[in-house]
């Protein structure tokens, strides 16, 4: 269930430059968090600077000293670099809000704007991506791997640039103040880099283990969730929750692991530092006269260690938060770019449509291996009930998924009206196809929101009159709050037979020219069995049909019934011709009845 973590890798230019590509809509955002961050990195030096020559200002006790002051000035020279010093800590604080505000506005922004590409594009996505990529991984992908990338603009590429520019300009200062304080100040410097070097290396791929962690974690509570049910029935909640843990506790260890790096590395900058404050000490001490150190002098080499130290510290972490976002990013973008997407280049719009639904030669295999349908061929003529039984497996329900292009065929043809179905424009093909799946899925909101799919052009007056055809409306408004009466998530709160009238009304309402019951009665009672059978007699009048029964019971008004076994057709005609054939076609139906 673990994956196996991703090797540490080096930063992807290519990648970044895609990632802000994004920030092209907001240009104007963009450059001002960078000036913002440039500003602020020249204002860092101002106070040290000027607290350096406050110092030696006052400290100044000769006349020949040019900073000497007599008595009386002192007092109103302090008073206005006091000032001088808190308007330029004002402006800082404010800048400071600014750049926080406008760097995660903008990382917020393209966030938005690539989830939406994201989703966007899995609505597009072929049914097999989906059967081989699980639904918590997905999530993970659009969601927390997306939410990475808003660091990228908050606490990455733009704070970085900041920070080494207020690094050149901090060492700058420092060397330009006095050359030899500034080299014993950062002789501890190269051990810094040294320890920042193994600190961004080991974090990096803790980070990644976190990150493929999450994946997994996220991908077990979905499916377990969503599969409680068999899990309970089953009794396997011990199982399961032995192997939560084992993936929980990987989850936990590569964050510990992750901990401990900082852990070490944050106690290392603080030794580093204070050694280096210590030698600067030792020398400004002995050579105090050699180099004419002053008070001044003294004091902004202290701050001056410490500040230079903060951005290298700082700057390893967030050299692992851009490369985390690059790897975000890159999960993402590998979704964006799949192309097993159904491709829509028709032109042709189904306005009257009149159903007419021809198989030539198809062939179609989930993957290359196996083929589910082997050379089949069928003609259902507009306006005919057609229906279709076999064993499980025998290629029943794939004959539907093709009709409506979920999957694309890989050899043969598929007419519609006598036209491929590739010439129609995708939407409205599955417009035109109204298809009540066996296992009916219902989202978490109302009876009259999961028919009518929140289409606006649907009234709640049309969606009444249908349940009344179709015989569910006093159930209806049997319920809570009747027609706006909140389905709880699947329609746990339903029977399965409710589900199934629910779904029923959900294709009929839209009236289309194909309809399809894919073994829709196969999980509900007599009773309910009658009420759909009923509606679809009525449902077929004028439009094609196709019914994929596992009861004989459920065709036996079909015009005609196709018998598949094992991707092929082996028979088909209406029913009586059938019991007249041979006897293992007759004990396929009666298999089936």
């Amino acid at each position: 269930m673990s994956a196996k973590p991703t090797p540490p890798k080096k930063l992807n230019i290519g990648l970044l430059k895609r990632i802000l590509s994004y920030s092209k809509p907001y240009q104007s955002l963009f450059i001002s968090t960078i000036l913002i961050t440039i500003t602020l990195s020249a204002l860092a030096i101002v106070r040290p600077l000027l607290i350096n020559k406050m110092l030696n200002t006052v400290g100044a006790t000769s006349a020949t000293d040019p900073h000497f002051l007599q008595d009386f000035e002192k007092t109103n020279y302090i008073n206005q670099m006091g000032l001088i010093l808190v308007g330029v800590l004002l402006i800082e604080a404010f800048l400071q809000f600014l750049n926080i505000n406008l760097t995660n506005l903008l990382g917020q922004n393209i966030v938005k704007d690539l989830r939406s590409q994201v989703f966007t594009h899995i609505l597009k996505l072929k049914n097999t991506y989906f059967d081989t990529t699980p639904v918590g991984t997905l999530v993970t992908r659009a969601v927390s791997d997306i939410e990475s990338l808003s660091d990228v603009f908050s606490q990455g590429f733009i704070v970085i640039c900041g920070d080494i520019l207020m690094l050149v300009i901090f060492i700058s200062a420092m060397f330009y103040t006095n050359w030899a304080i500034a080299l014993v100040a950062l002789s501890s410097i190269p051990l810094l880099f040294v320890a920042t070097n193994l600190f961004k290396n080991g974090v990096k791929k803790t980070f990644t283990e976190v990150r493929n962690a999450v994946a997994n974690l996220n991908a077990f509570t979905n499916e377990h969730i969503t599969g409680m049910r068999i899990v309970q029935l089953f009794n396997r909640e011990t199982i399961e929750y032995e192997k939560f843990k084992e993936i929980n506790d990987k989850h936990k260890k590569a964050n510990i692991r992750s901990i401990w790096y900082y852990s070490v590395f944050f106690p290392v900058v603080e030794i580093l530092s204070a050694v280096s404050i210590a030698l600067f000490i030792w020398f400004a001490g002995v050579n105090a006269n050699t180099y004419n150190i002053k008070l001044g002098d003294i004091t902004f080499f202290i701050m001056m260690i410490n500040m230079v130290f903060r951005p290298i510290r700082m700057l390893a972490d967030r050299l692992n938060t851009l490369q985390m976002g690059v790897v975000a990013a890159e999960r993402v973008f590998k979704v964006i770019d799949t192309n097993e997407v159904i491709e829509d280049h028709g032109t042709k719009l189904t306005t009257h449509l009149k159903g007419k639904i021809e198989f030539k030669n198809v062939w179609f295999a989930y993957n290359a291996e196996h083929y589910i349908l082997k050379n089949v061929s069928f003609t259902i003529e507009s306006g005919k009930t057609v229906g279709i039984i076999g064993a499980t497996g025998a290629g029943k329900s794939s004959i539907i998924n093709l009709i409506s292009r979920f999957y694309d065929i890989n050899k043969g043809e598929i007419l519609m009206d006598d036209v491929s179905i590739k010439n129609y424009q995708l939407n409205a093909l599955r417009q035109s196809v109204g298809v009540v799946l066996q296992d009916v899925f219902l989202f978490n909101d109302s009876i009259l929101n999961n028919i009518t799919l929140h289409n606006e052009d649907i009234t709640k007056e049309h969606v009444i009159f249908a349940a009344k055809e179709i015989g569910i409306h006093d159930f209806i408004m049997a319920l809570p709050n009747d027609y706006h009466y909140q389905v709880n998530e699947r329609g746990a709160s339903l029977s399965s037979g409710q589900r199934q009238l629910i779904a029923f009304v959900r294709a009929y309402i839209y009236n289309p020219p194909i309809f399809v019951l894919d073994e829709a009665t196969s999980s509900i009672d007599l009773e309910t069995e009658k009420l759909i059978q009923k509606a679809s007699v009525e449902m077929a009048k004028n439009r094609t049909s196709i019914i994929i029964a596992h009861r004989l019971t459920t065709i036996e008004h079909a015009d005609s019934i196709i018998i598949m076994e094992k991707g092929e057709i082996i028979e088909q005609g209406d029913l009586q011709h059938l019991k007249q054939q041979k006897q293992s076609v007759l004990n396929t139906l009666l298999k089936h009845g």
